[in-house]
């Protein structure tokens, strides 16, 4: 009898586009579907805006777009918190925890507060698929830069990732230079981009745009090693 394979833990962090601002197919939403548990028939799939607080056109957007897809969407509201929610066994139960953008700052915050950070973490671990755009991509770094506080600057994530997480990185200018000047493992993400971790490395990147654009991963690897562009492959 054939032991079977153990899923990688897996992440993907999104620099921008997706859903809520733009159609493209929904070619970011196929591939986060394409990459949960295997053999998950209609994969349940959380979507967490708090970034936005719980904006309900964000949330509405969401489920509009999931529900073109083979998949169970929900989602999970802090604003207002559900007191009779198990927050902790949603995230454990979804196949794919996607985050929304926004306040990354404010959004870890709150998560910290009602002990959240620790829920992700454990479902994480048991094989729930993370993913998110932007904010959703920032916090699960251990530092990430963002404009959520004022002038802009760079802050402590949850750390499940390491090192250093930019989005945005090609429509924002003053961005790649903040990013640059962060000594250890650092990735930066544009518009439409999508960077994939499994076990905590860095295993591929994709990008969602017409095929004749050449898109790439702003990355360092190492503390005080060359940045490099890596190419991101198409979806489509």
């Amino acid at each position: 009898m054939t032991a079977a394979i153990a899923s990688p833990r897996r992440i993907v962090a999104i620099g921008g586009g997706g859903f809520s601002v733009e159609d493209y197919g929904l070619w970011q939403e196929r591939y986060l579907l394409s990459v949960v548990r295997p053999g998950r028939a209609r994969p349940k799939v959380l979507f967490v805006a708090t970034a936005s607080g719980d904006r309900e056109l964000y949330q509405l957007r969401f489920l509009r777009a999931f529900s073109r897809l083979d998949c169970e969407p929900d989602c999970l509201a802090f604003f207002p918190f559900d007191m009779k929610r198990d927050y902790a066994a949603a995230v454990r139960e979804a196949d794919l925890v996607f985050v929304g953008g926004g306040n990354t700052v404010a959004m870890v915050a709150v998560w910290r507060e009602f002990g959240f950070d620790r829920a992700l973490r454990e479902a994480y671990e048991g094989g729930t698929v993370l993913a998110g755009i932007s904010a959703g991509a920032n916090c699960w770094f251990e530092r990430y830069v963002t404009d959520s506080i004022p002038g802009g600057g760079v802050r402590e994530g949850l750390g499940m990732l390491p090192g250093t997480f930019c989005p945005h990185l090609d429509s924002e200018a003053w961005r790649p230079a903040v990013l640059s000047a962060e000594a250890g493992p650092a990735w930066g993400a544009g518009e439409g981009v999508l960077v994939q971790f499994d076990d905590g490395q860095a295993v591929a990147a994709f990008h969602d745009r017409a095929v004749d654009k050449q898109l790439t991963c702003r990355r360092r690897s190492v503390a005080g090693g060359a940045w490099d562009d890596w190419p991101a492959a198409p979806l489509r």
